[in-house]
């Protein structure tokens, strides 16, 4: 069992590393797509045929527009600023690729524990392969909406996968924490609580992708003018958001009433309440500030968080529930040695 529980602490530390790393990915690429730097580099894998950008525009051929105009790219302009920023971006992915490789050589030794560990790091790696499969088809696509939609819905797939594996790992660490006394009410709410959210996300993507829609009809200059633009489930989303706010507030009174502040999920669920304010303050900002581009991915990220958050809470919650309905005797023996480290 020591082996065991040196082999779960480590995965869980590669876990966490891994998770914080792909969010930084979605804000990256979060900042790409608001500034406009998506087609920065008009070719994949290389940027303007070579591994390492060029600095300026005087190391690319003379007829370079010619050429990308032939590819499909008739707009190409070599922009130094957006060239590099879409290359940090590939790098960061690049990264993120081998971190989630690690992560599954280090599930390889939690198969004893739980081999749902070991299967969803593999599933989450072989699902960044295919991520990088189709940021190579974003790019094909001259970057169209319902393209870079999908590759963003990957990434939170890629997210959930990784998060599944952390919550199996950390289920000795949920089964300590028994939530008998929890508010009966608490499961039920939790489910409409993740609906509301899912709606509310899926009312987000369709703004996501009328803002791309009106980026190419009237262009970065009239963005103050975009939200005179939008169509009427842009007004149903904002409004939505207060909703979301006050449904996952009552969450978090439910759970702290009954369980205190000290208990993992009560923690995890202020923490959710963190990031729902944050994504009301910055999606109130979009709609009333003439969408300024340095807010738009501080929404995403915070949109992209609560998703992981309440993806956890719930898988937390179960792990705390199955712990409560068994026995004493049980919990201790199947509970790792190293049940004091939350990490």
């Amino acid at each position: 069992m020591e082996t065991d529980s040196f082999a779960l602490r480590r995965y869980r530390r590669m876990a966490w590393i891994t998770l914080a790393a792909v969010y930084f990915l979605i804000l990256v690429g979060a900042t790409v797509r608001a500034s406009g730097a998506g087609m920065g580099c008009p070719d994949w894998p290389t940027c303007f045929g070579s591994w390492v950008p060029p600095l300026s525009e005087a190391q690319l051929p003379a007829n370079y527009q010619e050429i990308y105009a032939e590819l499909g790219y008739s707009d190409t302009r070599f922009n130094v600023v957006k060239t590099w920023t879409e290359y940090a971006n590939r790098l960061v992915g690049v990264s993120i690729g081998f971190l989630i490789f690690l992560t599954a050589i280090y599930s390889w030794s939690c198969r004893a524990h739980d081999t749902r560990i070991f299967k969803a790091s593999v599933a989450a790696f072989l699902m960044v392969g295919f991520q990088g499969w189709l940021g190579a088809k974003v790019v094909g696509s001259n970057l169209q909406p319902g393209m870079i939609t999908v590759h963003m819905l990957m990434a939170l797939a890629i997210v959930g996968t990784l998060l599944y594996a952390l919550a199996q790992a950390r289920r000795g660490i949920m089964a300590s924490q028994p939530i008998a006394n929890i508010d009966p009410r608490f499961g039920k709410w939790l489910y409409v609580v993740l609906a509301l959210t899912v709606l509310q996300v899926a009312m987000g993507t369709q703004v996501r992708e009328m803002t791309d829609i009106l980026r190419e009809s009237q262009g970065e200059e009239l963005r103050s003018s975009w939200i005179d633009a939008m169509p009427w489930f842009f007004y149903v989303h904002r409004s939505f958001s207060a909703v979301v706010l006050f449904a996952n507030l009552w969450l978090a009174r439910l759970l702290v009433m009954s369980l205190g502040w000290q208990h993992t999920l009560s923690k995890l669920t202020l923490a959710m309440i963190c990031v729902i304010v944050t994504a009301v303050l910055s999606g109130a900002t979009l709609g009333h500030l003439g969408m300024p581009a340095l807010v738009q991915p501080t929404h995403l990220l915070a949109a992209s968080l609560l998703f992981g958050l309440q993806f956890l809470i719930w898988m937390s919650y179960r792990h705390s529930r199955d712990g409560s309905s068994d026995s004493p005797s049980k919990r201790e023996s199947e509970l790792p040695e190293d049940h004091n480290v939350t990490v």
